[in-house]
């Protein structure tokens, strides 16, 4: 019932709200919200470029907060697949040919996901998936889990459900209903594809090579310039940010990683920290010989 009525609900007009407040310089106000916040979910400033909180003069300057250069040192191996974003494992796992695992007794079509592309799909067809959420309280950049080149955008328009643990095990076919960015690279691994799944009260998805996307009420695909096509990500590089927290899933083509063993749905991660290992690994994008 609780899932019904929200369904009702006016998911953009709200978020956009949201994120017209968390704009606004409110001086006191928010210095007192951004205070109240820190301290309800306890969160560690100490990593933190900017630590005192005094310095952010709005809540999306301290909800996109960047980190120190030292905060997420990269796993020790050249070789391993990190995780793209501070937060929590929601699912992960081998796809059934065309079938991913939202949450237990729920799967969703992976064409669905990426916006009905059956091409793509068949790229990744019996490959392997990552989904995780990045809380409110977590640091809320995303980051690129291999070095990779960027071949194609797609925008896909939505509804924007919660995309917490409740919601996940309520709402069928969540993550494709939900508003969402698609990014396919080139990588030594093979194909790889990070989707940006917007949420309930989430500003706006942002990519490092593209200002705000725009939301439309149709799927396109976005056009790259010809020096983002030309330009490598490497392995660790910031790709994009939610303004608040919201889920990534990434994709990789059948057997191109071994998921680490100690991974487990409902486990943390922290960006940078190993999450694969590759089962191949081509020379590509400059990268040194063995490096991803």
């Amino acid at each position: 019932m609780a899932v019904s009525l929200f369904a009702l609900l006016p998911h953009h007009a709200l978020s956009r709200f949201m994120g017209w407040l968390a704009e606004r310089r409110w001086g006191i106000g928010t210095r007192w919200g951004i205070r109240w916040f820190i301290r309800h979910y306890a969160v560690d400033m100490s990593e933190a470029l900017v630590e005192d909180y005094r310095q952010y003069p709005t809540f999306n300057a301290f909800f996109t907060r960047q980190l120190k250069a030292n905060a997420r040192p990269l796993a020790d191996s050249r070789n391993a697949i990190i995780s793209p974003m501070d937060g929590f494992v929601s699912a992960l796992g081998t796809l059934q040919g065309d079938d991913l695992l939202q949450a237990k007794g729920k799967h969703y079509r992976l064409a669905d996901l990426l916006g009905g592309d059956q091409e793509e799909a068949e790229r990744f067809r019996n490959g392997l998936f990552f989904t995780g959420y990045l809380a409110p309280k977590d640091y809320h950049r995303v980051h690129m889990p291999v070095t990779g080149r960027l071949l194609k955008m797609i925008y896909v328009p939505g509804r924007l459900f919660p995309v917490h643990f409740t919601s996940v095990s309520r709402v069928s076919g969540l993550f494709n209903r939900n508003e969402r960015l698609i990014c396919l690279f080139d990588t030594a691994v093979g194909p790889m594809a990070i989707i940006l799944v917007g949420a309930f009260l989430v500003g706006n998805i942002t990519t490092v090579w593209t200002r705000r996307i725009r939301r439309t009420n149709q799927r396109r695909v976005l056009p790259i310039d010809e020096n983002t096509k030309n330009k490598v990500l490497q392995r660790g590089q910031e790709m994009g940010y939610f303004k608040m927290g919201s889920t990534v899933i990434v994709l990789f083509q059948a057997k191109a990683i071994q998921w680490e063993r100690v991974l487990a749905v409902h486990g943390r991660v922290k960006m940078g920290g190993a999450i694969a290992q590759p089962l191949f690994c081509e020379e590509k994008h400059g990268s040194e010989k063995g490096e991803t």
